[in-house]
């Protein structure tokens, strides 16, 4: 691609824009692959000042369009921000996400022209970087929604390519297809072979992903009866007398249904019993819900927000699991312990919990993810590991738009196929709902009302490639094609770029006579 100027900033920009929408709620593969192969096509003119800003400018545009929810968190005044600093805060949060996507893409594509994008060696390194990077970003503190994410929700025969290396291998997949796409543009000569390659690259992918997501257990499974309960009371109200009478009287509806549809668990979204979980009355099944509870710390102790688990007869929780990835601002502020800092949320200062995301219970251990957590994979496969038979999500999402739903929707089913585990959703306003080891959604809640809903998620212990190895493979090609890298010609040294070479070998080709091969 020769574009200059104007138009070069206008290609990269709507290139950034076409990555966006890509993700989900939209969930659309190709954008993606074309977003991409204007940034290979950025990245092969070398590294230059340029290029840093036109990549930067892709990354930060990609995060401000897909990310945008963010802003309704406006206003802020429920969680003791003034009125006036509410929008612009959000904005700056904002802001400050897309810079960061916008400086994680020019270094990528600084390293892309340095080692010269037309080695396939090279290719396959930088895939890798890429899948892995998004890997450590979501075990970060800002929820992350990436390019392993894409196919989802409509394309679950690619993603079922994640059942062997997760988001991740999916992520490098789709920044291998998008040099494919570019390189079928490129050469003056042989598109219509580089493009049956490609194409027949896309298909191979595909029908990979597909016979990996039909390898479910013919024989029967056993099943849990799970009753879930959307409150859908807004965050803003959840601490008055009113909201707080209305989830006692949903909670006793809840119980009184489990017990008659025989239900073993009855389950809550994030935060819903608050800041003094005991209810009113003995569980009369048993029941998992968000909360909070003290832990004895090092310094004291400590206010965490938890998954908690409630066994028949009882009225306070005898285990469960702490939130171990905070909301910055809401729950957790940088450097908060250098000075006196209740944090802006209006349930005080929260500290983080252990790693694991393994609850142990006497009728099976599960994997709960609280909030954003369910963009972390690699947590969830390792509790799979030690022995979760289901997944659970538990989410507020209030007061967030539907589009966010979307995106956690298509999460939730990313984990399912990565971990072959069936998982269930339980969140405030939506999305609850039960996804199958398939990414398929079989049951749902519409969002944004009261409601509730018995699941079944079925019980499975095996484990596949990726809830075995994790990273494993992804880790194995970014090793093996930096070798390979290293081996043929590291750059600025005697190998002649691969770039240079091709050039030279397409000049003497357009030099022959034409012999009508294409």
């Amino acid at each position: 691609m020769a574009v200059e100027g104007r138009l070069a900033w206008i290609v990269v920009g709507g290139a950034g824009l076409l990555a966006g929408l890509a993700l989900p709620p939209l969930g659309c593969p190709p954008l993606a692959w074309l977003a991409l192969a204007v940034l290979w096509a950025a990245c092969a003119q070398g590294p230059s000042r340029p290029l840093l800003l036109g990549s930067g400018l892709w990354g930060g545009l990609a995060v401000l369009l897909s990310h945008h929810w963010l802003l309704g968190l406006h206003p802020l005044d429920w969680i003791g921000v003034p009125l006036p600093l509410s929008l612009p805060l959000c904005g700056l949060l904002l802001l400050f996400c897309a810079a960061l996507g916008g400086l994680l893409v020019a270094g990528w594509a600084w390293l892309a022209a340095w080692l010269g994008p037309h080695r396939g060696s090279t290719v396959l390194l930088l895939s890798g970087v890429w899948g892995l990077a998004e890997v450590l970003l979501a075990q970060g503190p800002l929820f992350w929604l990436g390019l392993g994410a894409a196919p989802l929700p409509h394309d679950r025969p690619l993603a079922g390519l994640a059942v062997l290396g997760g988001g991740g291998l999916l992520a490098a997949v789709q920044v291998l297809l998008g040099w494919g796409l570019w390189r079928v543009v490129v050469p003056p000569t042989r598109r219509l072979r580089r493009l049956a390659g490609w194409l027949l690259l896309v298909l191979v992918l595909h029908g990979a992903g597909a016979a990996l997501l039909a390898g479910e257990p013919s024989a029967a499974e056993a099943s849990e009866r799970v009753l879930v309960l959307q409150p859908a009371i807004p965050t803003r109200e959840k601490q008055s007398a009113a909201a707080r009478r209305r989830l006692e009287l949903l909670l006793q509806g809840a119980m009184e249904e489990a017990v008659r549809r025989q239900a073993a668990v009855v389950v809550l979204p994030e935060g819903a019993l608050g800041l003094e979980p005991r209810l009113a009355r003995p569980a009369p099944v048993e029941l998992l819900s968000g909360g909070f509870r003290w832990h004895e710390g090092p310094g004291g102790p400590e206010q965490r927000s938890a998954l908690l688990r409630f066994a028949p007869g009882e009225q306070q929780a005898s285990g469960g699991v702490d939130k171990h990835r905070l909301v910055p601002l809401g729950e957790w502020v940088p450097l908060g312990g250098w000075w006196r800092w209740s944090g802006l949320s209006a349930v005080g200062g929260v500290e983080p919990g252990a790693p694991s995301r393994l609850l142990p219970r006497p009728d099976g251990s599960v994997a709960a993810a609280i909030c954003y957590e369910i963009s972390d994979g690699h947590a969830l496969a390792a509790a799979s590991r030690q022995g979760a038979i289901w997944l659970l999500a538990s989410a507020n999402l209030d007061p967030y738009p539907l589009m966010l739903q979307r995106q956690f929707e298509a999460l939730v089913q990313l984990r399912a196929i990565e971990t072959g585990r069936w998982l269930v959703s339980a969140a405030n306003t939506g999305p609850s709902l039960l996804v199958n080891p398939q990414g398929r959604v079989t049951s749902s809640l519409a969002p944004g009302r009261a409601g509730m809903a018995l699941f079944e998620p079925r019980l499975r212990a095996g484990l596949t490639p990726y809830g075995r190895f994790g990273e494993a493979l992804l880790i194995g090609l970014v090793g093996v094609s930096a070798l390979l890298r290293w081996r043929t010609g590291r750059p600025g040294g005697r190998a002649e770029s691969a770039s240079e070479a091709e050039g030279q070998l397409h000049q003497g080709e357009a030099q022959k006579p034409d012999q009508g091969e294409e």
